[in-house]
């Protein structure tokens, strides 16, 4: 057995023993302690951290997940991280996003399913129970009816006490949930949920600026956290960029002009990569947009939050960087089409 010491981001210590040929994040789960994790296959990136000190294995991965340059710094999944000897890691997450008991399972009723874009519906859940607290930048997954499949999505609202999820889901041509939200989804019915989990989410750094920005449908973690700033009235001066391929794939305006009508100090843009002669706003990548927009903070460095395909987190973090934004305040979920 190969003793494993993980570090939180506020100072907890996690310590438990690994077997061979055992994952790190499996003998976590094994001591009782279920760690932030999506595929738990090595292609989803959810379940990273950094090791400092000790021998491991790394097992079969998505490059996209995990990154040649994340991993000769000593980055490392988790779901595939298999220690030979004592083994050190700082996790980039407070203790409190480490679930003790499990992963809670609840049931759900499908409330609403309408287009809002070309491929992207808005799906809302009522949980049987009511008590539906999580933090803005979490997921849950969605169990496919009278299946094992299941899918992960972050919520676009904020935690309640009326047990509602409100999703943005972009359907992916002969994906399996997809298929069943455009063929055979109805209101009344019943879903499984797991859930929340997961380490994406805002942290509390005094009023330094927050940036968002979203590629497609990844804007719904980002927009729970804005509508979370506006519920709560926070003083930080907030921007959001959302980018999209063409105008018909343009959506959550009127939610987003709602925040901003809430948020002294909220504004956001919408970029379209491929505009018509009808769209008048933005166009290009939000990346170019936000490294162009840097400069107005004169040397005040913002918190970054950034949802999307890879391509498009790499290249926020890279535009960052460069723009001198320390990569400790860089916070960002990768999601891969599954």
């Amino acid at each position: 057995m190969n003793p494993v010491v993980l570090t939180t981001t506020d100072g907890g210590r996690l310590e438990f023993a690994c077997a061979p040929g055992q994952s790190v994040l499996e003998a976590a789960a094994a001591a009782g302690a279920t760690l932030p994790a999506s595929c738990r296959q090595g292609t989803c990136g959810s379940c990273h951290a950094s090791v400092t000190d000790g021998p491991y294995d790394l097992g079969p991965h998505s490059d996209q997940a995990l990154p040649p340059d994340e991993r000769e710094h000593g980055g490392v999944l988790l779901c595939r991280t298999y220690p030979c000897g004592p083994l050190s890691a700082t996790l980039p997450y407070e203790q409190s996003r480490i679930l003790y008991g499990g992963i809670p399972v609840r049931e759900a009723t499908v409330a609403a399913l309408e287009p809002v874009a070309r491929d992207t519906v808005r799906l809302e859940l009522r949980l049987d129970d009511l008590d539906c607290q999580f933090d803005p930048g979490q997921f849950v997954e969605l169990q496919l009816p009278g299946t094992e499949v299941k899918r992960a999505y972050s919520p676009a609202n904020t935690g309640n006490w009326d047990g509602r999820l409100e999703f943005l889901i972009r359907l992916r041509k002969a994906g399996q949930f997809s298929s069943y939200l455009s063929d055979r989804a109805r209101p009344g019915d019943r879903l499984t949920v797991h859930g929340p989990q997961g380490a994406f989410g805002l942290h509390e750094t005094g009023l330094r600026p927050r940036w968002f920005v979203a590629g497609g449908t990844g804007l719904a973690p980002l927009l729970a956290m804005v509508r979370r700033m506006a519920e709560w009235q926070e003083p930080q001066p907030a921007r959001l960029l959302l980018g999209v391929n063409d105008p018909q794939d343009v959506f959550a305006v009127p939610e987003l002009n709602a925040v901003a009508a809430e948020l002294p100090g909220f504004r956001y843009d919408v970029c379209v990569w491929r505009p018509d002669p009808g769209w008048s706003g933005p166009t290009g990548l939000p990346t170019d947009h936000f490294a162009a927009a840097l400069p107005e903070l004169a040397g005040a460095a913002p918190d970054v939050y950034v949802c999307g395909p890879p391509p498009l987190v790499d290249s926020v973090l890279r535009a960052a960087l460069l723009g001198g934004v320390p990569p400790e305040q860089v916070h960002r979920e990768r999601f891969l089409a599954t």
